[in-house]
């Protein structure tokens, strides 16, 4: 039996079902890691270069876009890697710093798109009152906000992660994820299991926090053919991205702690990736086809 000391090496065993088609997904992989490069790039060098998109929803929108690139370069080098290589191993480091990586851009998109739900509301519900309450202080809190809790509450898990005792070293995925250490653990898991249940407690409150600001923003859209223009376009491409990068996280957590091993490997595996592909690819699509100043800008630049 293999303790802490002499993991040194996880075998992501998740690649055994892609095999036969491994250069046929590196060629698909490296075009949409291209593309969400692309995408989000252009979208926040045209913020960034555009003194008139200075303002709190585009700036939050680029925050956005820079966490997806910071989330997607945890694994997108490591998967394509791996397809080209005999074995597909990462060193016990290397998978906490993936894990990190990944998760704590998860959470961030979560806070971020709390963050920016808020925005909407005050600006369509109180619009009297938006430069007053989204003062550059309020954006800076905001933003920082969205990048301090999440890695707070991953760091820690990471934390208690390395204190356990592990048995194995391999991990049916095709990137690494704190549950799935945790799971090869030999000692007890009740204080990482409690951490956790408490982030996913957090989380689904920041779920809930967005849904109540979307029936706040429908009931106030009902009087003003203005207030619903704007309701239709800045905020049902945030209701799509929520809803879609909601469910594909919520399959990812939930499997990973009470899925079977009789589900499908192959479909295990594409959705497990869902989140990493079409999240990071359709937030800046949307965002810079449905916002009026951003097409103008993108298209001018």
């Amino acid at each position: 039996m293999k303790n802490l000391s002499s993991v040194l090496v996880f075998t992501l065993s998740g690649f055994s079902e892609i095999r036969e088609t491994w250069h046929m997904l590196f060629g698909i992989t490296l075009l949409c890691y291209i593309v969400i490069l692309w995408f989000n790039m252009t979208i926040i060098v045209t913020i960034i270069l555009n003194r008139r998109l200075h303002e709190p929803m585009y700036i939050f929108l680029c925050n956005l876009c820079i966490n997806v690139l910071y989330g997607t370069a945890g694994f997108y080098p490591k998967f394509m890697y791996d397809l080209l290589s005999e074995f597909q191993v990462i060193s016990y480091a290397g998978c906490l710093t993936q894990a990190f990586a990944i998760y704590s851009s998860v959470l961030c998109d979560f806070s971020t798109l709390a963050i920016m739900a808020y925005d909407r509301y005050v600006a369509i519900c109180r619009p009297l009152e938006y430069h007053t309450k989204m003062t550059n202080y309020t954006v800076m809190k905001c933003i920082l906000f969205s990048w301090f809790v999440p890695f707070f509450c991953i760091s820690t898990s990471l934390v208690l992660t390395t204190g356990l005792t592990l048995c194995g070293s391999s991990i049916e995925k095709l990137y690494c994820e704190i549950w799935a250490v945790v799971k090869l653990s030999t000692s007890s898991t009740v204080v990482n299991n409690v951490f956790g249940y408490m982030v996913m407690i957090l989380y689904i409150c920041h779920t809930f926090f967005i849904i109540c600001s979307y029936i706040r923003l429908i009931g106030a859209c009902q009087n003003s053919a203005e207030s619903r223009s704007r309701f239709m376009q800045t905020c049902i491409p945030h209701l799509v991205v929520l809803l879609n990068f909601t469910v594909a996280v919520l399959f990812d957590v939930m499997y990973s702690r009470y899925g079977s091993r009789n589900f499908p490997q192959g479909l295990r595996n594409f959705l497990a990736l869902e989140f990493l592909i079409i999240p990071p690819i359709i937030n800046p699509v949307i965002y810079g086809l449905k916002l009026t100043k951003i097409r103008k800008q993108v298209l001018r630049f």
